[in-house]
């Protein structure tokens, strides 16, 4: 009797150990979908999806760091790329946040506008990384 309650309490605080110890990043689930502009106009496609981690991460750390402004902007032309944002987990139903970006006429910096109306002027690093894992392509070979 005294061993299966042994068993027993060893498995309750094992059961435990292993429940305290999980931090839910399994069950997370991100991405990112980038549309490109087709047309002179207001018209996209859908151009990547991007699943991977690491590139999840790297854009999530650039917006995080981005020097944001709150402002209305009323831009010369429609984005050159836009991108969504989207993550869901066990715990929160799926969100998504869209971003619209510009080269640009340097194509040198990325301009980026979320869609709450919130402004950014990425520096040139960030500015290439962003659209490097966004797009595949580095950011001086777009014109």
């Amino acid at each position: 009797m005294k061993f299966r309650m042994l068993l027993f309490f060893s498995f309750v605080v094992l059961l435990s150990l292993t429940t305290g110890c999980t931090n839910g990043i399994g069950d997370e689930k991100q991405n990112i979908v980038v549309q490109k502009r087709v047309s002179d106009g207001n018209e996209y496609e859908n151009f990547k999806i991007i699943t991977e981690n690491d590139k999840v991460e790297k854009i999530k750390k650039i917006l995080k760091k981005a020097d944001w402004e709150d402002a209305k902007l009323n831009m010369d032309r429609p984005a050159d790329y836009q991108f969504i944002f989207q993550f869901k987990d066990s715990k929160i139903e799926a969100k998504a946040v869209g971003y619209e970006i510009w080269i640009n006429p340097n194509i040198d910096k990325v301009e980026i506008v979320e869609a709450s109306n919130k402004y950014a002027l990425l520096n040139e690093e960030n500015s290439a990384v962003l659209f490097e894992v966004l797009t595949g392509e580095k950011l001086s070979r777009v014109e």
